[in-house]
């Protein structure tokens, strides 16, 4: 709807793979080199992570477009299947026919080895590509490496590359799957733009698409560095959104009211939370940490000195009594008189022993 506004020949942010808008940073070049590593390589796994939208597939992509014409791709991008579905897509990239009636999977491996065995003496190399590969069960994972046994002895006959989220690590951290662990040559974890990226990435994209010159002032870059986190995918939906709405609006470029008004369209009610903490300075925030922190032990410290001056009373006897409590207590008789008023038994008043002693000795006279 804008292109025609702008003078696009087509729509710079679409958020399709297409590896002719893969902008090359130094990230995206050493994912690229990796994954070239592991197709020239003798065999084995290559890894390639990252956090969703940061570019694994056009990277991807971009290597299908250098892949050598004696290298035979299959390529799954959907890796829920079964061990047996698993198979026989990858006989289906590779045009392997294999009997659809009775088939189990030790037909299906053998219709692959025999394959790979045809490709390996025609001086033909076989790569598997799988995307999404966190969505692969542990069974499903272990059948694929054990597909990287069938090799000759110089030579793996099948070389592997796996896409996926960084949930993709913690599967492959597990004990259970240390053997295909082991296998992986080499593995690279694609991370987002910097933000002065963001800016080669914005006017990259721009001029593959035909603009005469940059759209978004720096101020709006930068801004839309914080915004999207520097995830190409994000970029490209906030940047496809303000496009549209400084047409609408009739304006050249894109300023920051409009790309603000795109980030609420995008995100939603998220938007007025995270705009509202991007509007704090950061010295505020750390400010306000270090008061939080600083409250917090300081009571802990308080609570730790009042409890240590206020020992509790070792027995009953040392409470001091209250004057409720002293005015129950019944009042002591005089002592008589003549009665001695130390005794043995700590002065309680009363005759003492002796006296009973002589008032015995009269009652037996």
């Amino acid at each position: 709807m804008y292109r025609d506004y702008f003078g696009f020949k087509e729509a710079p942010f679409s958020i399709a793979p297409d590896p002719r808008y893969l902008y090359m940073s130094e990230q995206h070049r050493e994912a690229l080199a990796h994954l070239l590593y592991g197709v020239n390589s003798e065999g084995g796994f290559v890894l390639l992570t990252g956090e969703v939208g940061t570019g694994k597939t056009t990277v991807c992509r971009c290597l299908l477009e250098q892949i050598p014409k004696n290298v035979d791709v299959a390529f799954i991008f959907n890796p829920k299947l079964t061990v047996e579905e698993l198979l026989s897509t990858i006989c289906d990239e590779l045009r392997i026919t294999y009997p659809t009636e009775h088939k189990s999977i030790k037909l299906l491996v053998d219709c692959i080895n025999a394959r790979l065995l045809d490709a390996h003496a025609s001086g033909r190399s076989t790569l598997l590509i799988i995307d999404e590969a966190q969505n692969l069960s542990r069974g499903v994972l272990e059948q694929i490496r054990l597909l990287t046994n069938l090799e000759t002895n110089r030579r793996k006959l099948l070389q592997i590359i796996l896409l996926g989220q960084p949930e993709l690590l913690l599967t492959l951290a597990e004990p259970k799957l240390r053997q295909l662990s082991q296998r992986i040559i080499a593995r690279y974890h694609l991370g987002p733009l910097s933000r002065s990226e963001v800016g080669a990435y914005v006017n990259h994209r721009l001029i593959i698409a035909g603009a005469g010159g940059s759209l978004f002032p720096k101020a709006a870059l930068a801004r839309l560095h914080k915004l999207s986190g520097g995830v190409p995918r994000v970029i490209n939906v906030l940047c496809d959104r303000a496009l549209l709405g400084a047409y609408a609006e009739g304006k050249q470029i894109v300023d920051l009211k409009t790309l603000k008004r795109a980030a609420r369209e995008v995100f939603g009610q998220a938007f007025r939370m995270k705009e509202r903490f991007l509007r704090f300075p950061q010295w505020a925030i750390a400010v306000a940490l270090l008061l939080t922190i600083a409250s917090v032990l300081i009571a802990t410290q308080y609570r730790w000195t009042r409890g240590s001056h206020m020992d509790p009373p070792s027995t009953a006897e040392s409470q001091p009594i209250s004057t409720q409590h002293r005015k129950a207590i019944p009042k002591m008789e005089k002592p008589l008189k003549g009665a001695g008023s130390g005794t043995p038994e700590g002065g309680r008043h009363g005759s003492s022993p002796r006296d009973h002693v002589k008032q015995s000795q009269s009652g037996r006279d």
